[in-house]
Parts: C-alpha cells; sequence; structure tokens
C-alpha cells in the first residue's frame, strides 16, 4: 500500500481511534489544564529499530488542533537507536496530552512491524525469494500495518478479498474440487486477475498445475514436500510458501527458491518498538 493511498483514508481511522480514547473528554488532562498554554514535547525512542508512522503520528495531533506542529529529525525508514531525539511536537499542552496515547500506538505498533520485516528481509539476501504479509492484520490497521511492512523492506500480498483471487482450502472444499475452483474462478474472475491456489499435498500441487493456475501456494509443507512440489510445477506458475513462516524458522525456506513466502507473523506477531513523548514544558 502506498503512501498516497494511506493518506487518503488514514483521517477517519484515526479519527476513530481518538474517538474510542475521548469518548467526551480528557477529565484528566482538563483537570490540570484549564485553559490554553504552548508547550513542547520531545520524541524519543527507546529501543533501536526501524521507524514507521511519523506521519501518522503527526496527523493525529492535527486532527485535534491543525496548528500543532512537529519538527521530525528522522524519516520512515531509519534506523533509530535506543536514547535517539526522533522529533519535537509544538502545541496546545491540552492537544499534546490528549492525543499522546493514540498517536505512540499508531507509531509504536509500526515501527515494531517495519523492525520485525527488516530483520526478516536480512535473511533473504542473495535470494530473488519475495517476503510478503498476509491478511492477517489488526482490524481497521491494515493500511497502516501493510504500509510499515513496505518500509521495512518487504512487499504486499493482496490488500483485501477485492483484490485478487486465492483459493484456500475451505473454497476448494466448496467447489469441490481444486480443478473446479480454478474453472470457476477463471469464468468469473476478470482475465486481469491472477488466479493463486493454495495447496496440501503433491496431488492437489499436480492438480493445480494442470487447471491453469498462476500461482500454487504450497501451505505448511514439509521442506522435502516442497522441493518436490517446485520439481513438479517446474516453472508453469509461480510459487509461494506459507506456513507459521516467523523470523526464527525462514531461512529453511529461502534457499528452496520460490518466487515467494508469505508471513502472517509480519502483521501479527511484530513486537511494538518502546518509543515514548517525554519532557513535556510550557514554552
Amino acid at each position: 500500500m502506498n503512501h498516497i493511498t494511506m493518506t487518503l483514508q488514514m483521517d477517519q481511522l484515526i479519527l476513530s481511534a481518538l474517538q474510542e480514547d475521548i469518548s467526551s473528554e480528557d477529565v484528566t488532562t482538563n483537570a490540570v489544564m484549564r485553559e490554553a498554554v504552548q508547550g513542547e514535547v520531545d520524541l524519543i525512542c527507546k529501543q533501536d529499530g526501524i521507524i514507521a508512522g511519523l506521519d501518522v503520528f503527526e496527523r493525529t495531533f492535527k486532527l485535534l488542533d491543525k496548528d500543532t506542529r512537529v519538527e521530525f529529525f528522522c524519516h520512515d525508514g531509519d534506523a533509530v537507536q535506543n536514547g535517539q531525539l526522533m522529533a519535537k511536537v509544538y502545541g496546545d499542552i491540552r492537544v499534546l496530552l490528549s492525543g499522546e496515547r493514540v498517536a505512540l500506538n499508531y507509531l509504536q505498533r509500526m515501527s515494531g512491524i517495519a523492525t520485525y520485516t527488516h530483520n526478516m528481509v536480512q535473511l533473504f539476501e542473495g535470494t530473488s525469494t519475495k517476503l510478503l504479509d498476509t491478511r492477517k492484520t489488526t482490524p481497521n490497521m491494515r493500511i497502516f500495518e501493510k504500509y510499515a511492512v513496505r518500509v521495512g523492506g518487504g512487499h504486499n500480498h493482496r490488500y483485501n478479498l477485492s483484490d485478487g483471487v486465492l483459493l484456500k482450502d475451505n473454497h476448494i472444499g466448496a467447489a469441490g474440487s481444486v480443478t473446479k475452483a480454478v474453472q470457476m474462478a477463471k469464468e468469473y474472475a476478470p482475465f486481469v486477475r491472477k488466479i493463486e491456489v493454495e495447496v496440501e499435498t503433491l496431488d492437489m500441487v499436480k492438480e493445480a498445475v494442470e487447471a491453469g493456475a498462476d500461482i500454487i501456494m504450497l501451505d505448511n509443507m514439509t521442506v522435502e514436500e516442497m522441493q518436490e512440489a517446485i520439481r513438479i510445477i517446474d516453472g508453469r506458475a509461480e510459487t509461494e510458501c506459507s506456513g507459521n513462516v516467523t523470523k526464527e524458522n525462514v531461512e529453511r525456506l529461502t534457499a528452496l527458491g520460490v518466487d515467494y513466502i508469505s508471513s502472517g507473523a509480519l502483521t501479527h506477531s511484530a513486537p511494538i518498538l518502546d518509543i515514548s513523548l517525554k519532557n513535556l514544558h510550557a514554552i
């Protein structure tokens, strides 16, 4: 998902997050700040990693008050270090306090995904295989999480169900067979969309190839089974492997020579990057 697309969608999502956190008022802030006072606060990284989501962080404050100003000292995709001053935020202290948690939630989550992805991508060096994310994203966070994967050096699989044909086990079960599922997809889907089939056995691999699948996803197979599957496919379809792929076990797959490796862990298991807003004071 590119930056422009995210910009077009993020306001309504950020507003929803702010409304979740401030249903009527920020009673704590209103208790200690009875009127507008200009202030500044430091954005400090507390852990080494890759930063992602700075625009989302800034937009959170600007939706509360358009006059809020952020001075950045880094950019999305930069490597950041523990103790680094990444930005200063200037504005109404009430806005800085009320927007802090939501802004940090986005930035920490997105930076954690970018960091995890970056660390996994390094294990792909010297190969032509691309690392893909999945749809295993946090509800209403997909646009941000898939952007963070790209910042970390990974690639996006389909964005949503409208984006492409992926015949998984239950679709095949509903259709009756791999062959029938592929035939029905070819009849229904526009010719510009590729048809991907998820397979779990070598017999399903053979059937998917013969049915004319464009991409064959080898799901939860052993390394030996995947090697045999690649031999059977023999370049007649693109190849992807998946199934509980994590940073810890991906190296067993990178030597296979598949076109893609997909990992739900990029978005569902990446820990946040520890980031704080500190040293708030009036100016």
